[in-house]
Order: structure tokens, then sequence, then C-alpha cells
């Protein structure tokens, strides 16, 4: 392979690859050929995503997740320039945080120490104002507002899901149990592979609304119509699946059990209570319908401080706003054996528990993940929370994992051996 093929396989570095050196949307109108709209799909792109996901009210509609009318829980900063902790990649590159900050195009990172702000970098479009997708992290909090709905006595998790949704009688979820939703344990026929066009995920990009709808298409349009279509494939609570229509029904139970839409029932249980500094928003499909499984955005600080409150079991701003056992309940993760079938060799251990990741590992930390990038990885033995925004040209956080889950590991023991 000649050099300059090699280079062309090679995707740009983040520094080559940042929006604002680009100059995408810049300009009034902006250059046609700085232009990214929705429906020629040029936002999902690389590099034009980076510019994409820290926008995404420019592309498409969405729905507000109010503030309330208090004030902004206070962010305790105590700086600490961890950018040059050392830690050794999983294919043993030898690295600091700051480089695995540059390799894994992060566009913001915020991290708390004993609830104290002590690292906060913001890069590309990103600004500390600003919201930034959350993709899949928002099934996290999909997560989270379920187990308050159950501590509440409002959802059931050993009930068929048919108690709250009867129209999914006749699709896969019509002998499903909530607790199998809510840990992905669902025998489903649907797939979730980024890299294949002709995976389901493209259905259900084109009918929450992300994607746009070509001409010809016969498929379902809104989240609810694409819900009812799934069929059945295996036995419910049997392995581990990661699969996005799962959290979405998850979120139609919420909304049936609770009488409130998605982004009101976040405003009242968690974004107000919590003093969040800035409104978060869901995009939503076409009949307004918010995508629980991957639609938040919210800005890095706001992220930041619910990683805070769910690492203090539950208690963020002077008072209990997620009951304890819910977080408790998380932490302690599901069955690593239903989980291991899945595969994901990045996380050996792990397992998957009420819509978060739990590694099992030695500090007990567990993670809220989305595509390109995001997460929030919580360490409750060195008390720590890191919230990551970044627009990685890969999908997948196989990605991201072998150079950002050594950095966050190398972290905490730096931060437990200070005191």
């Amino acid at each position: 392979m000649s050099v300059a093929a090699a280079n062309q396989q090679q995707p740009a570095t983040a520094a080559e690859s940042d929006p604002e050196t680009i100059g995408w949307m810049q300009g009034f109108p902006p250059p046609q050929d700085k232009t990214i709209t929705f429906q020629d799909g040029s936002f999902r792109g690389f590099p034009e995503l980076r510019w994409a996901w820290s926008n995404i009210r420019q592309l498409v509609p969405t729905v507000n997740v109010w503030r309330g009318a208090g004030p902004a829980s206070v962010l305790p900063r105590e700086d600490h320039d961890i950018g040059a902790s050392a830690s050794v990649t999983m294919d043993g590159r030898p690295q600091t945080f700051a480089r695995m900050l540059e390799d894994s195009y992060a566009d913001g990172i915020a991290v708390l120490h004993r609830g104290k702000l002590i690292y906060e970098r913001y890069f590309g479009a990103l600004k500390p104002h600003k919201p930034h997708i959350a993709m899949s992290v928002t099934k996290s909090f999909t997560g989270v507002l379920a187990g308050i709905l159950i501590a509440e006595g409002k959802i059931d998790p050993q009930a068929p899901i048919t108690d709250y949704v009867p129209e999914l009688k006749a699709s896969a979820f019509g002998d499903a149990r909530v607790h199998e939703a809510m840990d992905m344990t669902t025998g489903l026929k649907y797939t979730e592979v980024y890299t294949d066009r002709n995976s389901d995920v493209w259905g259900l990009r084109r009918a929450n609304g992300m994607a746009p709808i070509p001409s010809g298409y016969e498929g379902a349009t809104n989240i609810f119509d694409f819900l009812c279509a799934q069929q059945k494939q295996g036995e419910h609570g049997k392995a581990f699946a990661y699969k996005t229509v799962n959290s979405d029904v998850l979120a139609f139970i919420c909304r049936r059990a609770s009488g409130m839409t998605l982004s009101d029932l976040l405003s009242e249980k968690i974004w107000a209570p919590m003093g969040a500094e800035e409104d978060a928003h869901y995009h939503v499909d076409r009949i307004g319908t918010e995508s629980g499984g991957g639609g938040l955005s919210t800005t890095l600080r706001d992220l930041a401080r619910f990683g805070e409150t769910i690492r203090n079991h539950g208690r963020f701003n002077g008072r209990q706003i997620v009951p304890s056992q819910v977080v408790e309940d998380i932490a302690r993760g599901g069955d690593p054996e239903k989980f291991k079938p899945a595969g994901y060799t990045t996380l050996p251990g792990a397992s998957y528990r009420n819509q978060w990741w739990v590694t099992h590992n030695a500090h007990g930390a567990f993670m809220a993940r989305g595509v390109h990038g995001q997460g929030i990885y919580i360490d409750p033995k060195a008390e720590i929370v890191i919230a990551r925004y970044a627009s990685h040209h890969a999908a997948g956080n196989a990605a991201n994992d072998p150079v950002t889950l050594p950095a966050y590991m190398a972290l905490a023991k730096d931060l437990t051996a200070g005191g």
C-alpha cells in the first residue's frame, strides 16, 4: 500500500477535524461546501458530526427539558491539572490524560472529585453553555426515571410490559416483562450494527426523527409504530443484547405510568431538583415523541451534576432526588453470565443493569455510555465522576474504551493516592 493510500484510509485527527478550524456552518449563509444539513444526511458523516453533535437543535425538532425557576446548584471548583496523569492503553501504548482526550476526539470533559470540579476542558464546537447530544447516555436517564417510578409504586418491574402499553401485545414485547426491557434481556429479531447499512437501527433512526425518510419508504415514521412492529427471536430473560428499542419501550412505560411526557418527567424528577444550570432538550419524532434511547442533549456541567447525584446515592443540591435504593440496585449490577455472550472484549466481567453498564472492577465503577464517545464514568471508591462528550469518527465504544478506560482507572488511582 502506498503512503498516499494509507493516509487516505486514516481518519483526520482531532486537530485536523476541528469544526471551528474547518469552518463548518460559518457565514451568513455558510458556503455550500461548509453547509451541514439533516436532509442530505451530511450531519452524520465525519468530520461533519464534530459540529453536529453540539448543534442538534439546528438540525432536527426538539422539546425542552425545563431547568426550573430556582438557582443553579453550586459546583465547587478546585482546579487540578490532571492532563499529565499517565496510563497505558489496552494495546500497550503509554499515554497521558490530555493525549487520551485528543485521541478519542473529546468535545468536553468534566471531572469531579469528592463533589468538586477539578478539571473542565472544551474542544471543537462545544461551549460550557451549549448542550451536546448524549446519545445512549440518554438510556441511563430513562433507567433512573423508571427506577424512581418503581420506588413510587407506579411501575412493577415484574409486570408484563402490556400492563402499561397494551398496544405492544402483538409485538416481540407482548410476552416480555418490564425488568427484561430495563436490563435488555428481551429476545428480539432487531439488530443494532452501525457499520451495517441494512441494520434495523437505521429503521429506528428514521422512526425517531434522526434520519431522513427516503422516497418510497414504507417503514414506520414514528417511534411507537416502530416498536409495535418488532418481532421476537429467542427467549426473553436468557441473555443480554444491546438494543435501543428496549429503552424506547421503557420510556413509553414511564409515560403511561406517570401520565407525563418524558421531558416533563425528567424536569420534575431530576433536572429542576438537581439545580441544573441550563435547560436540556430531547430530539423528537414526527409526532413529538422524545427519543428515550438516544435523544437527550445537555450541557457538560449538568451531565456532571447528574453523575454526582448518582455517585452520591441519589442525593444532591441538599436533597434526596433519586431514592438511594434505585442507585444501589444499579451499582450492584446484573448477571455477568447473561452479559458475557454479547462479546464486549473491552468490558471483561461486566454486566448491564437498569440501562447502566457495570464494570465489577476493583473500584466498583459503573457507566452511562453513548456512541461516538459520550459517557458518565462513576468510580465510587475513588469518589470521582467523569462526564465526557465527544465526536469520535467511529460509533462503537470499542474505539474509545482502549484509551479512555485505562486513563480513568489511572486517574482514580492517582487521586486516591493523593488523599
